[in-house]
């Protein structure tokens, strides 16, 4: 099978040109595509491709083969009855027990098409003998599952109770960089799981748009179409694939809204931040009655954070127990830095220490050599200004500062996630320059020249 090219696909479905001579089961592609057939025998993308978040479900490696069919005709049958495409990455992850099959289609159709799949596995289980239990899986992007939970675990055990089911969540110390998903595992009959479905998937689509609209609020990212969102390497050499989407830079559609800023501030001119290993260390402020939310149970939050973002993450003690605020400091690079920052972004609205309709706003310092700080602030506070624009956020150079041991001040930086990350990389780009001007500066003046004899 060939995976149409999400450009083509937004230009009114133009399907991609199949190689003479190719099979049309595609045995060099890592993936299965089987789609309701368009007029004219090829598959059909839904027109809501785009905005619809994707149903992720694992199955059973064992069970593929009868989830497919002979000839492919059980899952051309689920395509045809539910109006949807469902993608089975059979090849990838070679030896693995569980595969993972990406669905498109309605809400209506995705949940169809998991009960077919359900119903097939249960099928096949009690024919084979193999297992005694198929729960469902569903796979979700990690910025959404803490809205999936809500506060105290209370919306997930409200799905458990309405619908007859367990459902269990993976650990957080199962993500990678390339792999941003968690396991949603929900054990009950196949009625309770395809009940449970539909809840769990109403909180995912509900998270996902409040994260479009959102960024659709900050006017500085028009038109940006997250399904076109990449995960970058530590290098930013190449960006890898999105899982199913081989030879694509395109991702899931509920992919983290976290990764904009990466992009936007790369097109913004701030590649050179990243190219760098260079550890960077952020001051943010949380309020004070979040700080044992952010710790967890025994410290166990805080450790998996720190693992999963690749940071130093620790909290200063507090100089006055009535201090509304706590500092975290953050110390990684800049991919860490993201990571970290926007999980903790996250956790405060999760945890409702701010309101549904309220935007997560805090404020984070960073360091930047005295001699930058001029700059910083430009001729009649110009940059300054143009920062503040450009980001949403607000930007302050203290003027009455001593500079430290190290010779440097603070910025302080005031705003909700995507305007304060743009404005941390602009502050770093106009950093670096600096330095670079001091490095040029210093190679070019002359030295004294020796007398001659």
């Amino acid at each position: 099978s060939y995976i149409l090219d999400e450009e083509a696909g937004r230009d009114g479905g133009v399907r991609p040109q199949v190689p003479r001579g190719a099979s049309k089961m595609g045995t060099g592609s890592r993936e299965q595509e089987f789609g309701q057939p368009g007029a004219m025998g090829g598959p059909q993308w839904p027109r809501h491709r785009q905005q619809e978040v994707p149903l992720r479900i694992l199955v059973p490696t064992q069970f593929v083969g009868a989830i497919i069919g002979k000839e492919g005709l059980t899952i051309k049958n689920i395509t045809k009855q539910t109006q949807s495409k469902v993608d089975i990455h059979r090849k990838e992850n070679a030896g693995a027990t569980e595969k993972a099959i990406t669905i498109h289609s309605s809400k209506e159709g995705c949940s169809q098409a998991c009960r077919m799949i359900l119903e097939i596995m249960e099928k096949e289980a009690n024919d084979t003998k193999i297992v005694e239990e198929v729960p469902l899986k569903i796979l979700a992007h990690n910025s959404l599952v803490g809205r999936l939970i809500g506060k105290e675990g209370r919306n997930l055990k409200k799905i458990e109770q309405d619908t007859g089911t367990k459902i269990t969540i993976s650990s957080l110390q199962d993500l990678t960089i390339y792999n941003q998903e968690r396991t949603i595992t929900v054990r009950g009959v196949v009625e309770e799981c395809c009940n449970a479905e539909v809840e769990i998937m109403k909180k995912l689509r509900e998270a996902h748009e409040n994260d479009v609209a959102s960024l659709n609020q900050t006017n500085m990212m028009p038109g940006l179409n997250l399904s076109a969102l990449g995960i970058f390497s530590s290098g930013l050499s190449v960006l890898p694939p999105a899982s199913g989407l081989h030879g694509s830079l395109s991702a899931p559609a509920n992919y983290s809204p976290l990764l904009v800023s990466i992009r936007m501030c790369l097109s913004q001119g701030c590649l050179c931040v990243f190219q760098t290993a260079e550890q960077e260390v952020v001051y943010l402020f949380i309020p004070t009655p979040a700080v044992g939310a952010l710790i967890g149970k025994k410290g166990q939050h805080i450790k998996e954070l720190a693992h999963y973002a690749g940071a130093s993450i620790k909290i200063a003690a507090a100089d006055n127990p009535d201090d509304p605020e706590r500092m975290v400091i953050i110390t990684g690079p800049p991919e860490a830095q993201f990571k970290a920052q926007g999980r903790i972004y996250g956790k405060l609205k999760e945890e409702n220490f701010f309101t549904a309709k309220e935007e997560v706003k805090l404020g984070a310092h960073i360091k930047v050599p005295s001699t930058a700080a001029g700059r910083v602030i430009g001729k009649g506070g110009k940059t300054v200004n143009e920062l503040q624009n450009l980001t949403s956020a607000e930007v302050i150079v203290p003027r009455d500062q001593t500079p430290d041991e190290n010779d440097e001040v603070f910025v302080k930086i005031i705003g909700h996630f995507f305007a304060s990350q743009t404005a941390q990389r602009k502050i770093r780009e106009i950093v670096q320059q600096v330095k670079q001007q001091e490095r040029k500066h210093q190679q070019t003046v002359p030295t004294p020249s020796q007398p001659s004899k």
